[in-house]
């Protein structure tokens, strides 16, 4: 399992003629089998921090990198995929004339699963985690916004990656099914993976007192071990 390592991270975007920094001068340090909550008004960076985690968009200036116990650094961007990154967007990405089995198949082959048995097994067995059983032949229309929300975080999970990159995994979700996301997500963790969520769930934050990292205005602004929402320090 890597650590990640964040060095001067700053992510620009140009929008009509102007440049904006989404992030600026982040240096951050996640270890193996951390689970860390990324909080944040709308617009503070942390949609944008989670992507360039996962590899999903490269970071302006600064450098992101992953160590392991017995290995080297992989410096390359190209190398985030050999980390096997488990990635849940906050804007759906399902493909809505596709299947939920096809959408998760597709996710699983580009992982190591290419046998068709060990694909569809590890359907079923993502499903059932996220407590969507059955529904493996349905269409995402068909599903509640907050089914597709568990639909995503299944289909992060599928290849079993050693690092989960969740935006806003229980938006939309009841307390309850937000409750047992969060103990299945506590359970991984306590087995060696690593979890970074970002949320605006305060109650959540405040009961599980895990790492605590704000972002205000695309800087890292409080980092609280067992922390609470929006402590700084």
């Amino acid at each position: 399992m890597p650590q990640i390592h964040l060095e001067q991270i700053s992510k620009v975007y140009h929008i009509e003629k102007k440049a904006i920094a989404a992030i600026h001068d982040i240096n951050l340090t996640i270890g193996q089998g951390e689970f860390v909550f990324v909080t944040g008004s709308s617009g503070a960076g942390k949609t944008t921090l989670l992507q360039i985690i996962a590899g999903l968009t490269e970071p302006t200036s600064g450098r992101l990198y992953f160590t392991q116990r017995t290995a080297a650094a992989l410096p390359k961007q190209r190398k985030y995929k050999s980390a096997r990154i488990g990635y849940a967007p906050q804007i759906s990405q399902l493909i809505r004339r596709r299947t939920i089995r096809e959408n998760l198949e597709m996710a699983a082959m580009a992982g190591r699963w290419k046998r068709q048995a060990a694909v569809q097994a590890r359907i079923q067995k993502s499903l059932q985690m996220v407590g969507l059983k059955g529904t493996e032949d349905r269409y995402p229309a068909e599903l509640s916004l907050g089914e597709c929300r568990r639909v995503e975080l299944a289909r992060a999970m599928i290849n079993s990656p050693p690092i989960l990159v969740l935006d806003e995994v229980t938006a939309n979700l009841d307390e309850d099914t937000s409750w047992d996301i969060l103990h299945l997500l506590c359970e991984m963790n306590r087995r060696g993976t690593t979890v970074i969520m970002a949320t605006h769930a305060r109650q959540f934050v405040n009961l599980l007192r895990k790492r605590v990292i704000t972002l205000v205005d695309g800087t890292v602004f409080g980092d609280v071990q067992k922390g609470r929402y929006g402590d700084v320090v």
